[in-house]
């Protein structure tokens, strides 16, 4: 089982995850949605498509742009669509 946490926090939990140059990709339902606001940042990388970003909020933290995921991913990168994944050095990620 693979966590992700701010501030002590779990912000979501799953199993089984795809990994894509090394980072976990959680399904939507795997994230704890009441963390979590749109981000107005967009990125594109060539063979992902368009990724868009979360902001996590916890207690009076407030990490901008922690998580993004490709809502409409290019073919190469169909499986991950929707899937939300964490910068390293913004959350803990925890693999028990």
């Amino acid at each position: 089982m693979v966590k992700v946490y701010l501030n002590d926090v779990l912000v979501a939990e799953g199993e089984n995850l795809p990994v894509v140059e090394g980072n976990y990709y959680f399904p939507p339902n795997a994230i704890k949605k009441e963390y979590y606001t749109d981000s107005e940042t967009h990125t594109k990388c060539f063979w992902k498509g368009t990724a868009s970003y979360y902001n996590l909020k916890v207690g009076d933290t407030f990490v901008n742009d922690a998580a993004w995921y490709y809502p409409s991913p290019f073919f190469t990168a169909s499986h991950i669509k929707g899937h939300v994944a964490f910068y390293k050095n913004k959350v803990v990620i925890r693999d028990e």
